[in-house]
């Protein structure tokens, strides 16, 4: 039994000695015709996807958008900042260290109100000797005048004495002289008074300068200078903004100049309150355009300036076609979707979403037309960001990059 089994397992080992017959070569070329034509089709249709993996698709990218009916009706968009239109720079007449600050930065004040005051000793020290050399100058007058009266008491007794021959008329134009001279020197003594008096003013008036007061309504703008500081002339303490003459600035390129009208309606958006629109009134156009940028600037004031507003705000300003009515203003935005990033898939439109690298194809329903692209009557909500232009070969779940990332 065991040679028999040792004689069948013999008879199946194959003969490598020999060369392969002819019948087994077409096995052999349609083996080596299927290999190479399944790596063949691997390579035509597995490298898209290999590429895909490996090198990723650079993408373009947009956002599904928010269309409310002011920016439904804005004919230009141009960006500027809140600039007050009166400012005051407070500074100081005379030189002098500050001992008072009755302000600081944010502070609302009104027109007169005392801001800072400065050391008054030398001032009133110089006032005080004025007065002294007044009092001085009056008393040398009262003094001029006693002796006058003596001189014309004598003259009248030397005249009479005169006219009887007693003495001579040289005594008597003698003191007719000294009363001509005397009479100068009142009126020397009395301008001399006069020229102290007018000092005295004039320190007086100084003193008040040392008192910095408002010239206008306003807020502080800036810090205060501190209690011990010097002040001088033309070196500012502090700056006042008039917030009733907070206007925003934007710059409008020249070609869309003729798109503004004085009187015309606005809204205001402000970078600081996020969602919110305000009414606005073009002012002014201005008169001069800036050369270097092509540009022009026009003023925008708030119909009802928001109690948030303060200068150099960033502000972006919709120029619209007509005036919104309450109920216009109320109505809900619409969802609008840019038309370059539809696709046609499975007999629909769809968009590509983009979520953690990779596209996600998600089925939409549009409406009408608006701008470049379609109401979204379902689909994502506004602010997905989807791809913009999507290419055929585009799959779903297929990884991604964006365009200009790193």
């Amino acid at each position: 039994m065991n040679d028999k089994l040792s004689s069948d397992l013999a008879s199946l080992r194959i003969d490598r000695s020999g060369p392969p017959s002819a019948s087994r070569w077409p096995k052999i070329v349609l083996g080596l015709a299927l290999l190479g034509g399944g790596a063949y089709a691997g390579l035509v249709y597995g490298r898209p996807y290999l590429e895909a993996q490996i090198f990723k698709t650079e993408v373009d990218v947009t956002e599904i958008g928010s269309l409310s009916p002011i920016q439904a009706s804005v004919d230009l968009t141009a960006t500027g900042y809140v600039v007050p239109q009166q400012t005051a720079k407070i500074g100081s007449k005379v030189v002098g260290r500050i001992t008072v600050v009755n302000v600081k930065e944010g502070q609302q004040v009104k027109k007169g109100d005392v801001l800072f005051e400065l050391d008054p000793t030398d001032q009133e020290a110089a006032i005080s000797s004025s007065k002294a050399r007044v009092s001085a100058a009056s008393a040398k007058v009262l003094t001029y005048r006693a002796t006058r009266g003596e001189l014309e008491l004598e003259h009248r007794r030397q005249k009479q004495l005169w006219e009887k021959g007693a003495v001579g008329k040289a005594v008597v134009e003698d003191l007719e002289a000294r009363l001509k001279s005397v009479d100068a020197q009142i009126r020397a003594a009395e301008a001399e008074t006069y020229a102290l008096g007018t000092d005295v003013d004039t320190l007086k008036t100084g003193l008040k300068n040392l008192k910095i007061a408002a010239p206008i309504d306003g807020v502080v703008a800036t810090k205060p200078v501190s209690i011990g500081d010097v002040a001088s002339p033309g070196v500012p303490l502090t700056e006042l903004i008039d917030a009733s003459s907070l206007l925003v600035e934007a710059d409008v390129s020249e070609g869309r100049l003729s798109l503004v009208k004085p009187g015309g309606p606005c809204g205001i958006s402000l970078d600081a309150l996020p969602g919110e629109t305000f009414d606005g009134t073009v002012v002014e156009i201005g008169p001069r355009l800036n050369r270097a940028k092509a540009t022009a600037t026009v003023k925008v004031r708030f119909d009802k300036p928001p109690e948030q507003l303060r200068a150099e705000m960033s502000a972006r300003v919709s120029f619209l076609q007509k005036a919104l009515d309450e109920a216009a203003k109320k109505t809900a935005p619409k969802i609008v979707v840019p038309a370059a990033a539809l696709v046609d898939r499975a007999g629909g439109k769809a968009v590509f979403v983009l979520e953690e690298g990779k596209v996600k194809l998600v089925p939409v329903k549009i409406g009408e037309v608006v701008g470049a692209g379609f109401v979204l009557e379902s689909g994502p909500p506004p602010g997905t960001r989807i791809v913009n232009e999507p290419a055929q070969s585009l799959r779903d779940g297929q990884p991604v990059k964006e365009k200009g990332a790193t």
